[in-house]
C-alpha cells in the first residue's frame, strides 16, 4: 500500500507498467486499449471520454484498482461478427456483416439496439454498446449492456429484400441471444417493420418468445409509449435540469436535428411544454419556421410517405428549407437538442451554438457532440446533458415492455408515461448527485459517467471474478 493507493503491476510480453494511483492507473488502461485496438478510434473515443470522468471514484475507491476494474469494463465478455447473404429483388445475391457486442452483463441481460447503416462496424458498435453499459445503469432497472447490427442500407429497399435480410441476419443471431440472456431493440434504421421481420424469423426458429426483442408491435407484445420514448424523455430530462437551474421550458426556442422517431417527438413533447422548436433536420438538409415546427406533419412526411424533410417546407409558408446541416444555421436560440446521429456536432458548429446564445445542449442522438465540441460548451459555460443520460428513454421503456412480456400484460399509456419520467427524473437527481459529491461544478457528463459506473463497479466486485 503506497499512499492509500494499490501498488500494482500490469504485465505484456515486452515491458512491465507498474501503477501506484488512480491517473496513472487510467493511462495505464487507455494505452492498453490503445495498443490492442489502435484502429478503433470512434470506441477509444468513446471509452477514454469516460475513464477520464473516473479518477475521483478511484481516488476514493483503491480496491477498484487493486481488481483491475478498467480493464475488465473496457473489454466485451464477447463480439461475434458474423455473415448475412441475401438475395434483393432482382436475383442477385449480396453479402454483409452483421455485428452482436455482449458488453457487461453485471445487472442484467444484455440490453442494446440494432443499427443497421452502412457505418456499422466492430468499432462503432463497440462503442455504441460501452456507451449503453452506462446508459442502462443509470436507469435503475436490471439490464446489462450491448449493441449491434449491420452494414446493410435499408434506404430504398423493398419491404421483401428488407424481410429477406432480416430473416438471414436473425438465422445467425438467433442463438446468441434470448428473453434472459441478451434482448436487442432497434436502433438507426431498425424501426417496427424491421423488428417484425426480425421477431417473426426468431419465433420460426426458437418458438414464441414475446420477451426476446423489444420495440416490437402492439399485437405481438409491445409496450404503449415505446415510439415516443426517446424523444419524450429528452425533454423530461431537459426539463429536469432546467428546474434544478431555476429556469423553465415555457417561451425558449429550441432547434432540434433529425426528423426520426427521436425527433419527431422531442418537438411534440417541447411544444406540449410551451417550448418553440424552430428546425428538423433529415440527411440532406433542415427546414426553419419561426412559427414553431408541426410535429404531426413531420411525422405524416417521414414516418407515412417515407419523404424527404424539404417537403415540410413545400406545404408550410412560414418554412424554409436550406441544404447541410442544421448546425452551421446562424440564429439566436435559447436550447440545442441534437437528436440525429454520432458526431454530427464539431467543434466549429459547437463555437457557433455558443456564438448564438445558447445556454443548454441535452443529446436525444448517441454521442452527438465530438471531445472538442463538448470541450467547447463548457469554456462557454453551456450546460450539457450527455446521450447516455438525456437519451435513456428508448431502453429504459424497452425494459419497462420486457416487464410487461414477462407479466403477460399490456401497461396503459399513461402507466408507461409515469414510469418513463420517473426514470429521467431519477437520471438527472442521481448524476447531479454525483456532481456535487466529487465537486465538479455542475459537469452533468462526468456525474452521469460516475454514477453509472458507480453501480456497475459495486455489481462486478460483489459477484467476484466476471
Amino acid at each position: 500500500m503506497l499512499g492509500g493507493f494499490i501498488s500494482k503491476k500490469y504485465f505484456d510480453r515486452k515491458r512491465v507498467v507498474f501503477v501506484s494511483n488512480a491517473k496513472s492507473y487510467i493511462e495505464s488502461v487507455k494505452d492498453t486499449i490503445q495498443r490492442r485496438d489502435p484502429n478503433q478510434t470512434e470506441f477509444q473515443e468513446a471509452a477514454f471520454t469516460v475513464l477520464d470522468t473516473l479518477e475521483p471514484v478511484l481516488d476514493k475507491h483503491p480496491e477498484y484498482i487493486k481488481a483491475n476494474l478498467l480493464e475488465r469494463l473496457v473489454e466485451p465478455e464477447r463480439a461475434i461478427q458474423f455473415r448475412v447473404p441475401w438475395q434483393s429483388d432482382d436475383g442477385q445475391f449480396h453479402v454483409n456483416r452483421g455485428f452482436r457486442v455482449q458488453f457487461n452483463s453485471a445487472i442484467g441481460p444484455y440490453k442494446g439496439g440494432l443499427r443497421l447503416h452502412p457505418s456499422v462496424s466492430l468499432d462503432v458498435v463497440k462503442f455504441l454498446g460501452f456507451e449503453q453499459v452506462l446508459k442502462n445503469s443509470l436507469t435503475g432497472l436490471p439490464i446489462g449492456g450491448a449493441k449491434g447490427g449491420s452494414d446493410f442500407n435499408p434506404k430504398g429497399k423493398s419491404d421483401s429484400e428488407v424481410m429477406r435480410f432480416c430473416q438471414s441476419f436473425m438465422t445467425e443471431l438467433q442463438r446468441h441471444i434470448g428473453p434472459d440472456l441478451d434482448v436487442p431493440a432497434g436502433d438507426i434504421g431498425v424501426g417496427g417493420r424491421e423488428i417484425g421481420f426480425l421477431f417473426g424469423a426468431y419465433k420460426r426458429l426458437n418458438g414464441y418468445q414475446n420477451g426476446v426483442l423489444t420495440g416490437k408491435g402492439l399485437t405481438f407484445g409491445g409496450s404503449l409509449a415505446r415510439p415516443e420514448a426517446t424523444g419524450f424523455g429528452l425533454l423530461y430530462y431537459t426539463h429536469a435540469m432546467l428546474k434544478a437551474l431555476g429556469d423553465t421550458l415555457t417561451n425558449k426556442k429550441i432547434k432540434v436535428s433529425g426528423a426520426g422517431n427521436v425527433a419527431t417527438y422531442a418537438i411534440q413533447k417541447a411544444t406540449e411544454y410551451g417550448a418553440t422548436v424552430i428546425t428538423c433536420s433529415d440527411s440532406d438538409g433542415y427546414v426553419y419556421d419561426p412559427n414553431g415546427i408541426d410535429f404531426k406533419l413531420v411525422k405524416q412526411i417521414k414516418e407515412v410517405e417515407r419523404g424527404r424533410i424539404k417537403e415540410y417546407a413545400q406545404r408550410v409558408e412560414t418554412a424554409e428549407y436550406h441544404d447541410g446541416s442544421v448546425w452551421d444555421f446562424d440564429i439566436n436560440y435559447d436550447i440545442a437538442l441534437p437528436c440525429a446521429t454520432q458526431n454530427e456536432i464539431s467543434k466549429d458548429q459547437a463555437k457557433l451554438i455558443a456564438k448564438d446564445r445558447v445556454k443548454y445542449v441535452c443529446e436525444g442522438a448517441n454521442m452527438p457532440s465530438v471531445p472538442d465540441a463538448i470541450a467547447t460548451y463548457r469554456d462557454n459555460n453551456i450546460y450539457y446533458g450527455p446521450a447516455k443520460a438525456a437519451n435513456a428513454g428508448g431502453v429504459a421503456v424497452s425494459a419497462l415492455e420486457m416487464s410487461q412480456n414477462s407479466e403477460r400484460l399490456s401497461w396503459s399509456f399513461e402507466t408507461v408515461d409515469n414510469r418513463l419520467h420517473d426514470i429521467m427524473d431519477n437520471i438527472f437527481e442521481i448524476s447531479e448527485a454525483a456532481d456535487k459529491e466529487y465537486q465538479l461544478n455542475q459537469d452533468y457528463q462526468a456525474g452521469a459517467n460516475i454514477a453509472g459506473f458507480e453501480k456497475v463497479a459495486q455489481t462486478m466486485m460483489a459477484q467476484g471474478l466476471v
